[in-house]
């Protein structure tokens, strides 16, 4: 097998072609280096630090802007298959971010500064990918991957516009706020993870327990707090990403939203009481060094002050110092049923490709993976071979054949969920049960997709 790797290998080298991608995000920098293992050679291009968008804070390539979690690494759940899946991939955003882990019960939460680097480092070494620091304002006539995700410059998104002839849709993404460790009254919080789940043993999330009196409190404050005014073309209509709501949008859809939300307090105990609090909000270590945490699910766009006096009125959140505040920006993707292929081809140039966000796929390995297919597609379509169509048993399968063949008037952006995939040849009742169920065929489907893969290389080889 190792000879057959290096014949294919030497061949790649002899027959290289030239790939652009345009965004050096997480679908980004994942399909840059799936093409280039494949002996691709490519140009990334990433407009920071040239041009920063409202979001971002550094130059690093696949900046996380929101959380730092990645979701379930658990896997019998749908985000955990995913990162099953794009690990046997060879997926470069799973290497460095199983190598920057921060513990966070069964997620898979990571140190965001050391993820980047970690993404950056491998990039900028590649010898196959050179990294441009500049600003693409048209989509070249070469084989192209846009990767520019949701805050494509004005200039690239209209040359999409007159390409595509459809209008971007969008929604709003919020930020939740960091606060610093120290600052966390651990008199009043707790250490611990949902039913005890969790690598340190006391627990990997610290806790702020309030009764009904104090939730009650929190619910009337941010339903009355001011809000940062959105930029006056973004005034027309607020429409929300339900998966990442504004902590006070969920307050004014009612009384107990939070409690059955973002603050559910199922799973945990306070150790003071013995009882379960009546609501939780969660705080998730966001670096290795354990100094930041992140307040989980609290996403907000309320003025900066603001979060100050309100979420101070959290127990334990008392003499909160805040690192970063929350923010909301607004993303636009593509209707991507009506212009892609599942190869995530554009239906009418067989050379363009689109991946992450800019697709309605939701989610940072949502991202990743399909920047991975893209990549790896981009690379067979370069090798006179054809682009591969994932069968919708695997979750990223089930993740393509969602965003490019959902009804178009309703489309919205979809994170992996069992919801997509077939059903299984037989029924199983148990829930838990029917997940491993569609985990195992995932897999087993997976193993043939790269048997096919690695036969198909061995002949181009020979």
């Amino acid at each position: 097998m190792a000879k057959a790797k290096n014949l294919c290998y030497t061949y790649f080298m002899s027959q290289s072609t030239e790939l652009t991608i345009i965004g050096g995000g997480l679908a980004g920098a994942e399909a840059a280096w799936q093409a280039a293992q494949r002996g691709i050679t490519v140009s990334l291009y990433e407009m920071r630090p040239v041009r920063q968008t409202p979001a971002h804070v550094s130059d690093r390539l696949a900046e996380l802007v929101c959380s730092n979690s990645l979701g379930s690494d658990l896997p019998d759940r749908a985000p955990g298959l995913l990162k099953a899946e794009i690990r046997r991939l060879d997926s470069l955003i799973m290497q460095a971010a199983d190598e920057a882990a921060v513990p966070a019960g069964g997620a898979l939460a990571v140190d965001r500064e050391k993820f980047a680097e970690a993404v950056t480092r491998r990039i900028e070494t590649h010898p196959l990918i050179e990294l441009r620091r500049e600003e693409v304002t048209r989509i070249p006539t070469t084989p192209t991957i846009i990767a520019t995700g949701p805050l494509t410059s004005d200039a690239l998104a209209k040359e999409i516009a007159a390409l595509s002839g459809k209008e971007y849709l969008y929604f709003y993404d919020a930020v939740s706020p960091i606060v610093e460790v120290d600052s966390i009254n651990m008199e009043v919080a707790f250490r611990a993870s949902r039913y005890g789940r969790g690598e340190q043993e006391e627990g990997d999330y610290i806790n702020c327990p309030l009764d009904e009196a104090k939730y009650s409190r929190l619910v009337q404050a941010l339903r009355a707090a001011e809000r940062i005014e959105l930029k006056q073309f973004e005034q027309e209509d607020e429409h929300f990403f339900e998966m990442c709501l504004p902590v006070e949008e969920i307050a004014r859809r009612g009384d107990q939203a939070l409690a059955f939300g973002p603050m559910r307090p199922v799973g945990l105990t306070d150790p003071r009481t013995s009882r379960r609090p009546y609501a939780v909000l969660q705080l998730r270590q966001d670096n290795l060094a354990g100094t930041l945490y992140n307040m989980v699910g609290f996403q907000t766009n309320l003025k900066w002050g603001e979060q100050q006096r309100v979420f101070r009125l959290i127990p334990g959140l008392e003499r909160a110092e805040f690192m970063r505040y929350g923010m909301m920006h607004r993303n636009t993707y593509l209707n991507s049923p009506m212009l892609l292929l599942p190869t995530m081809q554009f239906r009418t140039r067989s050379d363009l490709f689109f991946a992450g966000q800019i697709t309605g796929v939701e989610g940072y390995v949502g991202n990743a993976a399909t920047g991975l297919l893209a990549g790896l597609n981009a690379a067979r379509l370069l090798r006179g071979q054809s682009p591969l169509t994932l069968p919708p048993t695997m979750m990223l399968g089930a993740l393509c054949h969602y965003v490019t063949h959902a009804e178009p008037k309703d489309f919205q952006p979809m994170k992996a969920n069992f919801g997509l995939m077939p059903p299984l040849e037989r029924k199983i009742r148990n829930k838990q049960a029917r997940y491993q169920a569609y985990a195992e065929r995932a897999l087993r489907d997976l193993a043939a997709v790269t048997e096919q893969l690695a036969e198909l290389h061995l002949q181009t080889a020979v």
